[in-house]
């Protein structure tokens, strides 16, 4: 058997991107399993919520948002470290930029590994770095928080919220909370594979828990559609749920049957391809998925640092 292309280096076809209205302040930026960019516009200024792999990438959420409003784009948010949500921050600052909100524990993971995750995250998947030149180095946030921050923008109420520990230790979800809509980063998917490198398995159920306890009526997840019903928000949640729940209860079966990481892959692989086979990026995740499973599972508390070195050491390994 040839061995599998590393990572997404082969996708490279471009996606069809939707920009959809939630309400009059909230839209959604997707792009057929391709990070969601999440809009909030107030009664004077505009948020943006993951802000995209490169500033010249960024232009083209501005084109979407400048076809509804003019009004300056003044605060980005980071859900979380991971660069392809996070280096095209720069790209706002012809729009107004004044702001870049991240959770402390999102700080201290840039600060920590956000250089190995930028080098690391570029060589997975070139296509989502389109002219990665113009990056200008890593995207550091002007204002954090712990627990949460409310930002009124105007009379709309805008509630940065960490809840817990799922795809990776900052995580950071905006509330919407006279509207009930959720924009959850990479805590919820839809049609797209969980990418659970950096990820607190044994944490993330509960962390969806008190997702699911606001009571969104819409939500946008890190990938896939915008779910704008809540039966549709249940699913999105349920859909999570089962991914990371399906996946780290079989590393620790294999675990506790005395498996190595190979041999693991082969028995997490029998669980989750009938369910998940199909979905976005899979093939992509699940090498790494596997991996930062099998280390929780083995006690290993906090995920290792992946660098470029270490992404091609892992996937060479685990091709048969």
């Amino acid at each position: 058997m040839s061995e599998k292309t590393f990572a997404s280096q082969g996708d490279l076809e471009a996606k069809q991107v939707s920009f959809e209205q939630l309400s009059d302040s909230a839209w959604a930026y997707t792009a057929e399993g391709d990070p969601n960019t999440g809009i909030v516009i107030g009664d004077d200024a505009v948020m943006i919520i993951d802000a995209t792999a490169t500033p010249v990438m960024a232009q083209d959420v501005i084109r979407h948002v400048r076809q509804v409003t003019d009004k300056p784009i003044r605060y980005v948010t980071l859900t979380h470290y991971h660069a392809v949500r996070v280096l095209g921050a720069s790209g706002y600052r012809s729009e107004g930029l004044r702001q870049i909100f991240a959770s402390q524990d999102t700080y201290d993971l840039i600060v920590e590994r956000g250089q190995q995750d930028m080098d690391s995250e570029i060589g997975r998947f070139p296509r989502l770095f389109k002219a990665v030149e113009s990056i200008p180095g890593l995207t550091w946030p002007t204002i954090t928080f712990k627990g949460e921050l409310t930002l009124w923008m105007g009379k709309l109420e805008v509630k940065l919220m960490q809840l817990g520990r799922g795809h990776t230790k900052g995580d950071t979800v905006v509330w919407l909370p006279q509207q009930k809509i959720l924009f959850s980063g990479d805590l919820v998917e839809a049609d797209a594979a969980c990418y659970t490198g950096d990820a607190y398995l044994a944490d993330w159920p509960a962390t969806l828990d008190r997702l699911a306890a606001l009571g969104p009526a819409k939500l946008v997840p890190g990938r896939g559609p915008a779910l704008h019903t809540p039966e549709r928000v249940q699913a999105g949640l349920a859909y999570t749920r089962d991914f990371v729940s399906t996946l780290y209860s079989s590393a620790q079966e294999a675990v506790t049957q005395g498996k190595d990481l190979k041999a693991t892959m082969a028995h997490v692989r029998g669980k989750m391809d009938p369910k998940f086979a199909s979905v976005f990026i899979y093939e992509h995740c699940l090498p790494f998925d596997v991996t930062r499973a099998h280390d929780e599972a083995q006690g290993i508390r906090d995920p290792r640092i992946w660098t470029a070195q270490r992404d091609q050491e892992m996937w060479h390994a685990l091709q048969q």
